[in-house]
């Protein structure tokens, strides 16, 4: 709970980061967003979410997800997307390929910064059709 809420108070002039609540009350549910950032010299988002875990397992990282990309892909500001979830997070895998995104493979990458993680790279090229397809995602 304490790094959802320090990523909800997260801001910058390129950054988006949304709190994702659900039902009529507004539940906090997690948080999805996307950044710039420098991969390998190359101006790209990268995007992530977090789900708390009573709200796991429902589509809930899916469509919100789903929904930020389609965000990033209105800026018109970058053409690609990376995703870096751990290897062993099987769930942010799964919700990579669920929208389209192409595994390019393991890198070592630092999160929290100082802190040495293998994740997959995923891509997405944002040229394409929207991402958000389903009604419940509109």
């Amino acid at each position: 709970r304490e790094r959802h809420t320090r990523y909800l108070a997260l801001h910058g002039s390129h950054d988006a980061v949304f709190a994702v609540v659900i039902g009529p009350a507004h539940e906090p549910a997690g948080w999805v967003g996307y950044w710039q950032s420098d991969w390998q010299g190359q101006a790209v988002w990268e995007t992530g979410w977090h789900v708390l875990p009573e709200f796991q397992g429902q589509g809930v990282a899916t469509t919100a997800a789903a929904l930020v990309l389609d965000r990033a892909r209105a800026t018109g500001t970058h053409r690609l997307v990376h995703a870096f979830p751990s290897v062993d997070n099987a769930a942010s895998n799964a919700v990579c390929r669920k929208l389209g995104f192409e595994l390019l493979g393991e890198v070592e990458i630092e999160y929290p910064p100082g802190r040495p993680m293998r994740a997959n790279n995923w891509r997405l090229d944002l040229s394409g059709t929207t991402t958000a397809t389903t009604p419940e995602a509109r």
